[in-house]
């Protein structure tokens, strides 16, 4: 359950990222708003990687260090004004960060045997 609340919360700091970014372009305070939210987005991933070591599942650390080295990487992009790749490095976390989060939380559907 630990791994499906950090998995959601890692989501929505990735989506608020993405927010602030836009504000970024078009406001004078974006840029302080969207250094706090990469503050943010780092507690976010290093809690999903608590959560998969704690859950000690290998399909979930994984792509836990995956998120950690993207975001990094984000980081280090971002403060370098790197925007070519900075950009769809973002887009691309928060596309891996919602496979994640689909992949962890049932449908509700239940699997029928065929007689």
């Amino acid at each position: 359950m630990f791994l499906r609340i950090a998995i959601t919360v890692q989501t929505v700091a990735l989506l608020l990222q993405a927010v602030t970014a836009g504000l970024l372009l078009s406001s004078p305070g974006g840029r302080t708003m969207h250094s706090a939210t990469a503050a943010v987005v780092l507690v976010a991933v290093l809690l999903h990687l608590v959560a998969a070591l704690v859950a000690r599942q290998r399909r979930a650390v994984l792509p836990a260090v995956g998120m950690l080295v993207m975001t990094l990487v984000q980081a280090a992009l971002g403060v370098a004004h790197v925007k070519g790749v900075h950009v769809p490095l973002g887009v691309l976390m928060f596309g891996v960060s919602t496979v994640r989060l689909a992949q962890v939380w049932p449908t509700g559907r239940t699997r029928t045997a065929a007689a």
